[in-house]
């Protein structure tokens, strides 16, 4: 499933393109500003395309852009009215994967869509974002802003498989299963508690954290 944010102020532009993409393994989110659009990626951690407006309401296309690719490793698409090399040149150096003159075919823009996904979807590696906490697991990076978290591997390994499965209980069973799965003897059930608790305090995590216990059923990485 590829998640696609628009950021588009035509009401009727940014629904033609979604009806114009639609099919079953795309999603989208729509938004009219940047305001919206920033806090619409801040909600996404798994976006997988931005197609992106230069001239917005409340400020310059360009401007997310940058902070978009300050941030986060997501491929922009622009599309917009500003049809002069030195528009084009500039958004492709601040980092844009494309760049789409209006009006443009929606045949080409599914092109230039599917293009894009697969160009940097090469090599690219997941990012996990929540709050000021990133999550890089095939660099097995963990970070609360700039500063690195050190963890275990069997404390990284209880993170991926939360974060991996957000926003669904995982049982004790399976946990165990699934962290310890290379032991050969028996692992006292309290490991996994230990491992949980000092997850949490690594990651600075209180109760009512992303971390939660169910109680009688098991954790869960709540967003």
């Amino acid at each position: 499933m590829k998640n696609i944010l628009i950021v588009e102020d035509d009401r009727g532009l940014r629904e033609g393109i979604e009806l114009a993409l639609k099919r079953e393994d795309f999603t989208f989110v729509l938004c009219e500003s940047i305001s919206e659009a920033e806090v619409a990626i801040e909600a996404q951690p798994e976006l997988d395309l931005i197609l992106l407006d230069l001239n917005l309401p409340d400020g310059s296309g360009y401007d997310l852009l940058r902070r978009i690719k300050d941030s986060r490793n997501i491929p922009v698409v622009i599309i917009t009215a500003n049809d002069l090399e030195i528009d084009e040149v500039r958004g492709l150096e601040l980092g844009a994967e494309d760049y789409i003159t209006k009006p443009f075919s929606l045949m080409v823009l599914r092109a230039r869509i599917d293009k894009a996904l697969k160009n940097t979807g090469r090599g690219r590696k997941e990012i996990y974002r929540f709050g000021d906490l990133t999550f890089c697991f095939e660099e097995m990076q963990v970070r609360r802003g700039s500063e690195e978290i050190p963890l275990s591997r069997t404390e990284l390994k209880l993170l991926q498989i939360l974060v991996e499965n957000r926003n669904i209980i995982l049982s004790r069973e399976k946990l165990i299963d699934r962290i310890w799965t290379e032991e050969t003897e028996y692992v006292d059930e309290n490991a996994l508690s230990v491992t949980v608790n000092r997850l949490r305090t690594k990651l600075r995590e209180g109760g009512d954290g992303h971390l939660q216990t169910v109680y009688g059923k098991g954790y869960i990485w709540k967003v």
